[in-house]
């Protein structure tokens, strides 16, 4: 082999190294795990979804009942030992504590946490809140008999997803999980946030999480973060946003 052809040669297999380390770099998570909210189902994650796929990563939303904090985290649990890891963990507002807890799984390289709470660990929703002015649309939370909670048509229209097409809050509103009012103050053991490398996503139009309780959350857990001029459902106002973050936790 002549000495102009070697170098070629060495030239062409130094980029196809350059090239795979790049794929590599770019794919370092091999599946997403979504978490939805309260008030919410896995369907809240369906804008997100097919973007993900394309940049070629396994997607899983979770489906929980949203009757106990243990029950969630064990169900999510149960996605990220089927996932493909390494997993990006995402939770969306109250996902946010499943997550928290759920994310100590080993599998799990990044936390994403979209417009969500982010407990310290011992720390329940009822402790965050507390320090906070409560929101105009707690009024328009409902509770049953049985202790769980939804929220009115109004207040999905006016509070929780105001920048939704009128059609797409009526699809909100027909798929809204019911929330027990136990998973409120039920405390989070280990916060994962403070092992595991964290985004966050703020809202800052958000009137269900304050946004200045999201930005504090941010300062503590020392997370890298966007701000989204969007309502409590980032994810389904701003999907190419959300999806940006997650695949810059994936890599």
């Amino acid at each position: 082999m002549s000495s102009f052809r070697q170098m070629l040669f060495v030239a062409a297999g130094a980029a196809a190294l350059i090239a795979s380390s790049t794929t590599m770099a770019q794919v370092a998570a091999k599946s997403v795990v979504l978490v939805h909210g309260a008030f919410a189902d896995g369907s809240s994650w369906h804008k997100v979804i097919p973007l993900l796929e394309k940049a070629g990563l396994k997607v899983i939303a979770v489906q929980n009942a949203l009757q106990s904090l243990e029950n969630d985290v064990e169900t999510t649990r149960r996605a990220i030992r089927d996932a493909e890891g390494p997993v990006v963990l995402v939770g969306h507002s109250y996902g946010g504590i499943v997550i928290t807890e759920a994310g100590n799984d080993p599998k799990v390289g990044a936390l994403v946490y979209v417009a969500a709470y982010a407990p310290d660990s011992g720390e329940a929703q009822s402790h965050i809140t507390s320090r906070y002015p409560q929101q105009e649309s707690r009024a328009e939370y409902i509770r049953d008999e049985d202790g769980f909670l939804r929220i009115s048509d109004t207040g999905i229209s006016r509070y929780f997803a105001p920048d939704l097409t009128v059609g797409e809050q009526k699809l909100v509103t027909a798929v809204q999980g019911r929330l027990h009012a136990r998973t409120l103050t039920t405390p989070v053991v280990r916060a994962a946030w403070r092992d595991k490398p964290t985004f966050m996503a703020i809202a800052t139009n958000d009137a269900i999480i304050p946004p200045q309780l999201q930005k504090d959350q941010v300062e503590r857990s020392r997370a890298m973060s966007i701000e989204v001029p969007s309502s409590h459902v980032t994810m389904l106002s701003f999907p190419e946003r959300i999806s940006e973050l997650i695949l810059r936790a994936a890599r």
